[in-house]
């Protein structure tokens, strides 16, 4: 087996630009590959990561996101009474009654309009999300006109900064503090006091109603017990789960998209691979030839092509994987299907992502190299040798 690898890899360095230039189409069929799983990890993560399996979510019935949602003051009251739900330092229900609205801002550099998220949340939302900690500034005040933004918005819209102010549904607002949410959906959002939003927009109904439990696996006894009281007209959720279902949508249809690219650009590295492997194969009859009067099994010379077919998609493997992983350093702003406001979110690689880009190129290569590795190995000693 060294033998064979060091006789394939000799072989590849003879035909230097011929194999340059297919493994570089291999390269790019693998980072646009790798750089779409990529895309789609990081959407995933960013909504999963907004979640916590401690928190359950309550939103109307049929509702898939908050701002579809309707939960009037008795039923979050009833809510948050329920005795699964943490009782804080402070004596009261670890609880956030939520409001979600969106609103219209335009970018800094196109000037163009995108809807961003504002949440009116309540006072314990903090120790209800502990992953979102205060990076600049302070905490808003209860009950007053005070908001504080995410960090993945800081520059990405016009007058968002700490201390500047802030005009939506007929009022001025005034920004005090920035908050980091370990780059997670929240990131991308705008909180305020909920009871003051709420008479900005003259609606008297939360969207959506978030607790803690004292113990994640009370989660089932809480959500039987209140998705069947008469008195309720709503589902409960792990937050976790809430969000990663929202991911759904945008992702689906960029792994479809993403796959669909990938395969008609590895058809082409395919042909482009089996052209330079049946290059190779009639540029060494007389070596085959040789080879075989000296004694090598028809498997062997099959196997020496095969391998140097993958030897080509492993340098492609290497390149593609190496620079799809500077991609890590890009952040990526698009709108949410679902929750129609914008989400910013990174490039993610994972091992699995390593894994399937690995598996991806050699299956290239194998099916670049294996039809002129058949040619090689079927050649006849006499026929072979006649070229010479």
């Amino acid at each position: 087996m060294p033998l064979l690898l060091a006789y394939s890899w000799r072989n590849l360095q003879v035909r230097k630009f011929t194999n340059f230039l297919t493994a570089t189409g291999m390269a790019l069929v693998v980072f646009v590959y790798a750089a779409v799983l990529m895309l789609d990890s990081g959407l995933k993560r960013t909504l999963v990561a907004t979640g916590e399996d401690t928190n359950v979510i309550f939103v109307r019935r049929s509702a898939e996101v908050e701002i579809q949602s309707l939960i009037d003051r008795l039923q979050a009251r009833i809510i948050e009474s329920q005795p699964e739900v943490i009782i804080g330092a402070e004596g009261v229900p670890l609880v956030s009654k939520e409001v979600a609205v969106l609103i219209a801002r335009p970018r800094s550099k196109t000037k163009q309009a995108s809807n961003i998220l504002v949440r009116g949340v309540g006072p314990a939302v903090l120790a209800v999300r502990p992953q979102v900690r205060l990076a600049e500034g302070r905490m808003f005040r209860p009950g007053s006109d005070e908001i504080v933004m995410g960090g993945a918005l800081a520059g990405r819209f016009e007058d968002l900064e700490v201390g500047s102010s802030l005009r939506f549904a007929h009022r001025n607002w005034k920004i005090v503090g920035r908050f980091d949410a370990g780059g997670s959906g929240f990131d991308s959002e705008i909180w305020c006091d909920n009871e003051q939003l709420m008479q900005s927009f003259r609606r008297d109904f939360f969207s959506s109603v978030t607790v803690r439990l004292a113990d994640r696996s009370s989660f089932d006894a809480l959500k039987a017990r209140l998705e069947s009281d008469p008195r309720l007209t709503v589902q409960a959720k792990r937050e976790r789960v809430f969000y990663e279902e929202q991911s759904r949508l945008l992702s689906g249809f960029i792994r479809l998209l993403g796959i669909t690219l990938s395969v008609m650009f590895s058809l082409g590295a395919v042909i482009g691979a089996t052209i330079t492997m049946y290059a190779a194969v009639a540029s060494r009859m007389v070596e085959v030839g040789v080879l075989r009067a000296l004694g090598f099994r028809r498997s062997r010379i099959l196997m020496a092509f095969l391998v140097e077919a993958l030897l080509l998609a492993l340098v492609g493997w290497v390149v593609g994987l190496s620079f799809a992983s500077l991609m890590m350093q890009v952040k990526i702003t698009t709108l949410n299907w679902t929750s129609l406001s914008e989400l910013a979110f990174r490039f993610v690689l994972t091992p699995g992502i390593v894994l399937q880009s690995l598996v991806f190129a050699l299956v290239m290569g194998f099916l670049g190299g294996f039809l002129p590795a058949v040619r090689a190995a079927r050649m006849k000693i006499v026929d072979a040798l006649r070229v010479a």
